[in-house]
């Protein structure tokens, strides 16, 4: 038409051949015909992004801008070239696994900071750390020292005037919030440089103790020396010799530090020689269990879809009074409304099914619970769903947790705490020899009185069986009974002498006089 317009007008356009584009044939394909440079293009993106992600768990914690693969710069950190990425990594693993792979490394003290805000994050932190220390411990000495009952009494009372019990629940949950957790020991020394030199004993003066301070790790600064940081053959290889902590450096023996789970040497700069934080390896996982359950209410809301046959044509042509009348179909879609339909129209109702909805759920919670080492059945307080499981075993497996995280992290930190407290008050205020206590964790599980009578009426018929065979007597029983805090007993008062005296008289038939 165009065309005809110009040739009337006299007008004839001239075509050039470099303006003439060939028609596309029918069976031209996008894929086929896309720029040869295209697939060259997305591996070097794939490639970029491959190595951003690689200089990200290979980063120096010196030197940030230098990754440990990288041959730029000098670095006591600098590695050979085995990692390099223009080596084939992609043709023994696909390169879409690396990358997944790669992009699940250190997130960050902050980050982990604000992910342990959620209420499933926080309580997958907190609760081993009350469960390991909910039932508390014993204290003990059995280096054969003679200590009186009241000095073990006064490290009680000590242990309640320093805040032990929070100071316990706090490591262990701080600790797997961002992966490590420093507990520096607040000592009062003439010293100037008591902190910088490795920690002595003897230098710990009456009164000088003042309690324990718990630091989060992005106040402090690992530091190495040559030895730690040049030789791999050192004990103490890429372990920080000194924290810089308020701009003063502060051995590592002065200060009990806990991880979670240690990486290798290649990547403990990366995590600023700390372990892998318990939100960083749930994250995912808790995103997925909750967008499922907050997605559930939604199905419930929308599980039937009616499907009503109409004229579309009609109904664009005629917008307005189409959508009130589709209002006024969904105030009366209720079970409790009126449905109408005209006789040309026709309407169908498909209904979601619901039935897996809770197996579905719960199955990514249990998925969370298994990253954090908490059993779904104390992490929910719900029975597991789909494993056929009476919650036994996972109660087993967590006692088993608890007392690694008793006997690995929590006891060192008595065992110091105890050691200075001991110098610094107790030695000075009963005048007696230095001696050391040992930690004994009582019970994770708390039995119940029928369970408990049970235990005590075993031990009874125990004791009267040693007892006719010799091996001890009645007063051996009597003690044990006094010393053990579940008998019932306990504080009972020794035996009167006169007492036993009577009992003689009564035997032998002779007076008993009391004077």
């Amino acid at each position: 038409m165009i065309k005809k317009i110009l040739a009337w007008f006299g007008y004839v356009p001239k075509i050039h051949k470099e303006q003439v584009q060939e028609t596309p044939k029918e069976n031209d394909n996008f894929y086929r015909k896309r720029p040869l440079h295209f697939a060259d293009d997305m591996m070097q993106t794939q490639r970029l992004n491959l190595e951003q992600l690689w200089e990200h768990n290979f980063k120096n914690a010196v030197h940030p801008s230098i990754a440990m693969d990288s041959a730029k710069g000098q670095s006591t950190f600098a590695l050979d070239n085995s990692l390099n990425l223009k080596q084939p990594y992609y043709g023994v693993v696909p390169e879409a696994q690396i990358t997944w792979y790669a992009s699940q490394s250190f997130i960050g003290y902050q980050l982990c900071s604000m992910l342990a805000q959620q209420w499933l994050i926080s309580k997958a932190c907190l609760m081993p750390a009350k469960d390991a220390t909910r039932n508390g411990y014993e204290l003990t000495v059995n280096d054969g020292t003679d200590i009186d009952p009241e000095i073990l009494d006064a490290i009680r009372n000590k242990d309640i005037d320093y805040k032990i019990s929070a100071n316990l629940i706090e490591f262990i949950q701080m600790g797997r919030i961002f992966g490590i957790r420093v507990a520096l020991f607040v000592v009062e020394s003439d010293d100037p440089e008591y902190y910088r030199n490795p920690f002595n004993a003897d230098g710990v003066t009456p009164g000088s103790y003042r309690g324990i301070s718990q630091i989060d790790p992005y106040w402090i600064t690992p530091q190495l020396d040559t030895e730690s940081s040049g030789n791999p053959a050192a004990i103490d290889f890429y372990e920080p010799t000194w924290w810089i902590i308020n701009g003063h450096p502060v051995h590592r023996t002065h200060l009990v530090i806990f991880r979670t789970e240690e990486v290798s040497d290649i990547l403990k700069p990366t995590y600023i020689f700390g372990g892998v934080p318990i939100p960083q390896k749930i994250a995912q996982r808790v995103f997925a269990a909750e967008t499922c359950a907050n997605e559930a209410p939604q199905i419930l809301l929308t599980k039937r879809t009616d499907v009503i046959k109409a004229d579309l044509a009609q109904g664009v042509s005629q917008w307005p009074s189409f959508v009130e009348r589709i209002q006024q179909w969904v105030t009366n879609r209720d079970n409790f409304g009126v449905k109408m339909l005209g006789l040309e129209e026709d309407m169908q109702q498909f209904d979601t099914g619901l039935s897996d909805m809770d197996a579905v759920i719960m199955t990514q919670y249990q998925l969370v619970a298994a990253a954090c080492n908490v059993p779904a059945t104390k992490l929910m307080g719900t029975q597991p769903k789909g494993f056929n499981s009476t919650g036994e075993f996972e109660e087993a497996s967590y006692h088993e947790e608890l007392e690694s995280i008793q006997k690995h992290d929590l006891t060192a930190l008595l065992d110091r705490h105890h050691l200075l407290l001991i110098r610094s008050e107790i030695i000075p205020e009963f005048n007696c020899e230095e001696f050391n206590v040992v930690i004994s964790w009582n019970r994770l599980d708390s039995m119940t009185e029928k369970e408990q009578s049970e235990i005590n009426k075993m031990k009874a018929e125990n004791g009267i069986m040693l007892q006719q065979s010799g091996a001890i007597d009645a007063e051996e029983e009597r003690q044990r009974v006094m010393n053990d805090p579940k008998s019932g007993y306990t504080g009972l008062a020794d035996k009167p002498e006169n007492d036993d005296l009577l009992e003689q008289s009564e035997n032998t038939g002779e007076e008993f006089d009391p004077a």
